[in-house]
């Protein structure tokens, strides 16, 4: 399927799940869990909740009740924060091509490329976990 706007399975895994805890902050939910709220593998799941644990957005529960839960509130954790743990940072990159053709003068898409970078950028950097977990 042909899209203009394309992430990361890793990424999309990890806004939903992310959105899922913060709906249900502050409890832990197991990986088992998650994984059927958010249509993923338990495997695939587990890697991206470390990366997120890694970087602080998460914290693990041991034990029968354990799982993953936020490691802060929704409204401390913003969707860029998601985004650069599992993507990195956000390259304000104005050109389709990794080397590119033209000068850099003009663009086939004039600032397109860079207008929409700056508006996603801006979007997920002033979006919050509890602005968006009304989604579950």
């Amino acid at each position: 399927m042909n899209r203009i706007f394309n992430i990361s399975e890793a990424l999309c895994i990890g806004l939903h799940a992310m959105v899922y805890l913060a709906k249900h902050y502050p409890e832990s939910k197991p990986v088992k869990h998650l994984a059927t709220k958010v249509n993923a593998s338990e495997a695939h799941l587990s890697k991206v909740c470390q990366s997120l644990q890694k970087a602080g957005l998460l914290a693990s529960e041991r034990g029968p009740k354990g799982g993953y839960k936020l490691a802060k509130p929704p409204y401390q954790i913003t969707l860029l924060d998601i985004f650069e743990t599992l993507n990195g940072k956000i390259v304000e990159h104005f050109c389709l091509y990794p080397k590119p053709v033209c000068k850099g003068e003009d663009c086939i898409l004039g600032d397109l490329i860079k207008d929409v970078t700056v508006l996603i950028k801006n979007y997920l950097a002033n979006t919050t976990l509890e602005d968006v977990k009304q989604v579950f």
